[in-house]
């Protein structure tokens, strides 16, 4: 066949899912040699690669390159039930694409990502043989000299792990170990991508069912939030870290030289009875927690009057210590959701992971220009893990025995996570993996900021803060603030709440004749489903992950059964006051 007639019906069968890379290949050179083409002993027509001397190098066994394709796939790994465990699979290096077609032709694979560099050879391979049956498969995804940001960004839209399973990079050796700097760098950002995506499932699983069931117990409050915060100039932002037992007294100070109107404090929910304790009343207090222990942060404490800034998934008891609560979206996908389908709420960011990055977000979207952190240690300085006053010490002191004390208590806390290795400070800092993270994630922002942000001294891990001048830009006082107020809400929480659930209860039951658990099952439903479906299914993708966890035998279809049917129970619960629908007296 003529080498042309290969590159068109190549092309037309990218185009169908890959037009931006269809226009660029059409434009690539053909004739610059990059690859030479040999024939197998099977009969099978693959590539060589040309190296810079001239010496070919072919991408695949010479004597049977189909066989040796399959028994590549076959190291994907099993689950206890013998079923494909790693349905999404990546290939570095394209070549004659007989991997890729292999794995494809599995049927547990739910996708599969080829990444591939030099675009005129690419377009040399499509001149040379037929790739239809591998690019017209709309479980494949082909990149080609993508830079690592566009990899993690396409591996972080395609990878659901609680519907398409483990995932898996396949090198083709051949070709990697010819261009080990652009492959080296791709397997990186493929490393930190499934850390991040493992990471992120990780706390989907644990907290999913929990986000649900409070995002939509929050919206009969949220539906009544309509003041507005003001924007600020200087703003402290307090941690809860053992350092604030000693700079308490320098944030008074600091309050007392403004008169109590010029500095804004934020405080962090845990660091709330340290404040108050020390005779500082905060100005703003920020909570992102879903979980229940919250609640120790208020308990007790004199704070009807302060401000409280609340995840929407945050626990539905805590609007109410708070005659001032705002509702923000801190990134759960139903929040999204509910930002564009009922009432815009303001977002924040919170994706460093705790309660500080979300304050120092707090004073950001406030238009603060100096910020001073008090009680960001982000270890635990001397074996100490808290400022006095704050949640944990009345918790353990209830909790104690005679065969369990306080102090027994509060070791078996610090020693939870193993400690990073120390670096022989004075004062010994034990600081695990979770804070650090924590900190560089905190510094990573602090450092991005407009505002000038500067840490108190303490006993912590020091900040390393990219240095600004602490002074007001010039133009900071002709500055645009956006008000942190929620918009106009399209309905009311009700009726938002009975659409939502028509939406679920009207997502299409898939069916997959061989029960494979992830897999191909999973990645189909998300293609087949249309963009309004696809964007409803997104908010149950957390609560997907939690119930796959705890019951890791369902099939896809089963699991995604069993997640609107939850989804849609708990709605109910809501709408009939907590009853199930079959108890409440009269009908709806």
């Amino acid at each position: 066949m003529d080498r042309w007639v290969f590159f068109e019906r190549n092309l037309l069968a990218l185009s169908a899912h890959n037009p931006e890379l269809c226009s660029r290949l059409s434009l690539a050179e053909t004739t610059q040699g990059r690859y030479k083409f040999l024939e197998s002993l099977s009969g099978e027509l693959m590539p060589a690669l040309v190296d810079r001397s001239g010496s070919a190098h072919a991408l695949h066994s010479t004597v049977d390159p189909v066989r040796e394709a399959e028994r590549i796939v076959s190291t994907l790994q099993k689950d206890r039930n013998g079923l494909l465990a790693e349905g999404f699979v990546i290939f570095l290096g394209l070549g004659a694409g007989f991997a890729p077609l292999a794995a494809l032709n599995n049927s547990g694979v739910s996708h599969v990502l080829v990444i591939d560099y030099d675009i005129n050879g690419i377009a040399e391979l499509f001149c040379a043989r037929d790739y239809i049956a591998l690019l017209g498969d709309p479980r494949l995804t082909l990149l080609v000299d993508p830079p690592p940001g566009l990899i993690e960004s396409t591996v972080l839209e395609l990878y659901r792990p609680a519907l398409c399973g483990g995932i898996r990079a396949l090198p083709l050796r051949a070709r990697t170990d010819l261009d080990k700097q652009n492959f080296g760098a791709a397997g990186d950002a493929i490393q930190q991508t499934i850390e991040k995506v493992s990471a992120d499932y990780s706390v989907q699983a644990y907290f999913g069912m929990r986000w649900f069931a409070n995002i939509i117990r929050n919206l009969g409050t949220a539906q009544r939030q309509n003041r507005s915060a003001p924007p600020i100039r200087e703003a402290a932002i307090c941690a809860a870290g053992p350092s604030l037992d000693g700079q308490i007294s320098l944030l008074a100070q600091q309050k007392d030289k403004t008169g109590g109107q010029g500095l804004f404090v934020i405080s962090a929910d845990t660091a709330l009875p340290a404040l108050l304790h020390g005779g500082v009343r905060p100005d703003a207090v920020v909570s992102i927690d879903c979980q229940h222990i919250s609640y120790y942060h208020f308990m007790g404490m004199d704070c009807a009057d302060i401000p409280l800034f609340l995840d929407i998934a945050s626990p539905p008891m805590l609007p109410g210590f708070s005659t001032h609560p705002f509702f923000f979206s801190g990134g759960h996908p139903l929040a999204a959701y509910i930002t564009q389908e009922w009432r815009p709420l303001p977002l924040l960011d919170t994706s460093g992971g705790n309660v500080t990055y979300a304050c120092l977000s707090l004073a950001e979207s406030l238009g603060a220009q100096r910020i001073t952190v008090y009680g960001a240690d982000f270890s635990y300085p001397a074996g100490r893990v808290y400022a006095r006053g704050t949640y944990i010490f009345p918790f353990f002191e209830r909790r104690q025995e005679r065969r369990s004390p306080l102090e027994a208590q509060l070791s078996s806390f610090l020693y939870r996570s193993p400690f990073l290795p120390s670096s022989g400070e004075t004062v010994p800092l034990y600081e695990t993996a979770a804070l650090r993270l924590y900190r560089t994630s905190f510094e990573r922002k602090a450092s991005a900021m407009e505002a000038h942000v500067s840490a108190a001294p303490g006993p912590g891990i020091p900040l390393s803060i990219r240095g600004k001048s602490p002074s007001l830009s010039p133009n900071a006082h002709s500055r645009i603030f956006s008000l942190f107020a929620p918009g106009k809400m399209v309905m009311n929480a009700d009726e938002f709440l009975e659409q939502y659930r028509r939406d679920i209860a009207a997502l299409p039951v898939f069916s997959n004749a061989n029960g494979t658990v992830g897999g191909i099952a999973g990645g189909a439903y998300l293609r087949n489903l249309g963009a309004d479906e696809r964007r409803v299914f997104a908010t149950l993708l957390p609560q997907t992950a939690a119930i796959r966890h705890r019951r890791p035998e369902l099939a896809a279809p089963e699991l995604i059964e069993a997640v609107k049917n939850y989804c849609v129970n708990e709605i109910d619960k809501v709408l009939n006051g907590g009853l199930p629908k079959n108890l409440k007296s009269g009908s709806r």
